[in-house]
């Protein structure tokens, strides 16, 4: 088994990419690869349908070769984020980009996938939007219409910019208070580490080991 994992987070060694690692190791493939995408150049489709009778993207750049990469792969896991409550453009264009690979023959038919969502918003917290579940369902969405195995996903309490920005908090359009109150501070609030979630990670390395049952037929 070759499984493909694609991170949509532009942070350096962000909670997305440890947490996407995690579940290409528990799969037990003797083949893994990690691909992030904001080491590539992926534009979104273009509905032009010159990928018909070849079922290759017309858009020269790095698309077309993860779109190949996707299709040599026996399973796929997609992992990304949530600015505005909803999946980042990253992700989104490279699942555009494998829409090639329906036409006719449907190249990812059968295989199966998995989602990993990392968002600032903790579930259920009153007033905001159900960020995290808006990310996968878009990923589960997307594998659906290929025809793939839609095995499972596991969503990651990650972090806002905020903690980045040096204002400590106080500005009014802080994402801190946004989600945690208007007495929310960096300090309060705290950073989430990947690694200090225990649940999480027993999470993650069982959706490994189920991606490699769906595949093994196990």
């Amino acid at each position: 088994m070759k499984v493909l994992g694609v991170s949509g987070s532009p942070i350096k060694n962000s909670n997305t990419d440890r947490a996407l690692k995690i579940v290409l190791a528990a799969t037990g493939a003797k083949k893994t690869e990690f691909i992030k995408l904001s080491d590539h150049t992926v534009a979104p489709c273009d509905a032009c349908l010159g990928c018909v009778e070849t079922n290759r993207c017309v858009i020269k750049d790095d698309g077309v070769a993860l779109a190949e990469k996707a299709y040599k792969a026996d399973a796929l896991i997609i992992a990304g984020y949530t600015p505005y409550s909803s999946l980042d453009s990253r992700t989104k264009a490279f699942m555009e980009r494998l829409y090639p690979l329906r036409h006719r023959h449907g190249l990812m038919a059968g295989k199966p996938g998995a989602a990993i969502i990392t968002s600032a918003v903790p579930d259920s917290t009153p007033g905001m939007p159900p960020a995290a579940k808006n990310g996968i369902q878009a990923i589960q969405n997307f594998m659906m219409e290929e025809g793939m195995n839609f095995v499972g996903a596991v969503s990651i309490l990650g972090n806002v910019p905020c903690i980045k920005c040096g204002d400590e908090g106080q500005c009014r359009m802080s994402g801190l208070k946004m989600i945690h109150g208007p007495d929310a501070t960096m300090a309060s609030v705290g950073i989430n580490a990947l690694e200090n979630d225990p649940a999480t990670v027993a999470l993650l390395q069982r959706l490994g080991e189920d991606l490699a049952d769906n595949f093994y037929g196990r």
